[in-house]
């Protein structure tokens, strides 16, 4: 099968989120499934030509607005099966960042992604590239879908090709004014209810659901949960009406990269089988951190901070957890009132907590490898990767019941000693509390624990896994009519 994969951002070339390691790991995983997968992305100011081996390939021209925009087509490789493509053009990619200043969004976000879109469907032409499936992801390729719908009768190319259209957030919308409709350059037809249009602007993200053939989002519950008001961010209804083509399918993670039995930057290596490296571990990241020596749980926290990810109970609870004799470990980066919170809350609890306001790679390896739990208490998550990587470490998830950490956490059930993690259902401080109260409990009984932490460890979230899901939603995009 021939797969165009069309993303905004891709690891290891750019990078700000979950995004670019779906875009980075999904393709190969196709590939060595034995399909033709190619990449295509803007080529950011942060993709080193010299770095990445980079080579001009084509330099033509995208219909645009009322006009024609040059640009080039560079490419490059990810691994050793999988082309990509990048649209190279400097007055709209050439930054520092990717979307926003340290301030505030770019201005220009409609034209830069609405340029981007349009480039992905007139490099296929220009190439002689006939992809059998577009896949687009996020907002910031919600036009392709449009695209390939108005003017699939115009390119032999593109006539037969079909769209999927991932949700990763659907918090991130891409909605701008209602003039930005100059730039798509087919009038404003589209301009409805029941096409581009929400409350008066142009909404690049429904442009994806409406126009895709089939949608997908990253996690089987997360595609329930965005069909209700609570989660649907006022997109519910879209979705509801294109339930029968929307799909679940929870991202995975690479375990060459993620395998405490190979990983060559923690403390001790270990695996299910011989656990004695974890102990290493735990008292290699309390020493790391300041912390003092001490057998009692030590939880992790590797994460943006910002209050989708359950900051606001966590804090509420924290005097209580601190209680239980707790040691707690934060790393990461976000809202300006939970940086100042947090430390603030750390210098009142010395002994026992540490609060890490950056993002460092080599020591989030060393709180998932030396952690007794790792907590996640989201207010919603489409997926999340941090249980995942934890459950191979053998630190055990304690999450709340929502998105994909639903999918991948199964409650421990005391009686049975079936599970891999501790789950909460209401989003409140008191049910994470009590959570913790019982991962607590059976953390004391040692052979329980041991139990428990093998179990995650033996969890298989490998990309391979996902990729077959993927092939089976693109088969029955293959099998759908063409509207008109």
């Amino acid at each position: 099968m021939r797969v165009l994969f069309a993303a905004s951002e891709a690891a290891p070339f750019a990078k700000t989120g979950g995004l670019a390691d779906v875009a980075g790991s999904l393709p190969p995983a196709l590939a060595a499934l034995g399909h033709d997968v190619r990449v295509v992305m803007p080529r950011y100011q942060c993709v080193d030509v010299e770095k990445f081996n980079l080579k001009h390939i084509a330099t033509f021209y995208v219909p645009f607005a009322s006009w024609k925009e040059r640009c080039d087509i560079l490419e490059g490789r990810m691994g050793k099966h999988v082309t990509v493509y990048f649209i190279s053009k400097d007055i709209y990619f050439n930054r520092p960042e990717l979307y926003r200043t340290a301030h505030a969004d770019y201005q220009d976000n409609a034209e830069r992604f609405t340029f981007f879109s349009r480039a992905v469907v007139e490099l296929c032409r220009e190439l002689g590239f006939s992809p059998e499936i577009v896949h687009c992801n996020d907002w910031q390729t919600g036009l392709v879908p449009f695209y390939l719908r108005m003017l699939h009768g115009e390119s032999v190319p593109l006539a037969h090709t079909k769209s999927v259209f991932t949700v990763h957030n659907i918090g991130y919308q891409g909605v701008f004014w209602h003039w930005d409709m100059r730039f798509i350059g087919l009038g404003w037809d589209a301009f409805t209810p029941e096409g581009l249009e929400f409350w008066g602007k142009i909404n690049f993200l429904k442009a994806g659901l409406v126009y895709s053939d089939i949608i997908t989002t990253v996690s089987k519950t997360y595609s329930r949960e965005i069909q209700t008001p609570e989660y649907g961010h006022g997109l519910d209804g879209v979705l509801a009406k294109r339930s029968a083509d929307l799909y679940g399918i929870v991202n995975g993670i690479d375990y060459t990269d993620w395998d405490p039995a190979r990983d060559a930057s923690i403390a001790r290596k270990f695996s299910a089988a011989r656990l004695d490296g974890k102990a290493v571990c735990k008292q290699g990241i309390l020493k790391r951190t300041g912390l003092s020596p001490s057998d009692a749980p030590l939880i992790g926290l590797v994460t943006r901070l910002t209050e989708q990810k359950g900051l606001d109970i966590l804090v509420e609870a924290l005097p209580e957890i601190m209680a239980m004799d707790m040691r707690l470990i934060i790393l990461g980066t976000g809202e300006e009132k939970y940086h100042l919170i947090l430390t603030e809350a750390a210098t009142r609890y010395p002994p026992q907590m540490r609060i890490l306001l950056r993002y460092d790679d080599d020591l989030a390896k060393s709180i998932y490898a030396g952690c007794d739990m790792f907590l996640m208490p989201s207010r919603y998550e489409p997926c999340g990767l941090g249980q995942m990587i934890a459950l191979r470490y053998g630190t055990v998830p304690v999450v709340r019941k929502t998105g994909g950490l639903s999918d991948t956490v199964t409650n421990y059930n005391a009686n049975t000693g079936r599970g891999t993690g501790f789950v909460f259902d209401d989003y409140s401080a008191g049910a994470l509390v009590d959570c913790l109260r019982r991962a607590r409990d059976i953390f004391r009984d040692t052979r329980k624990w041991k139990r428990l932490m093998q179990a995650g460890m033996k969890q298989d979230f490998s990309w391979e896994s996902s990729a077959k899901e993927y092939v089976k939603v693109y088969l029955k995009a293959l099998r759908k009519k063409q509207k008109k």
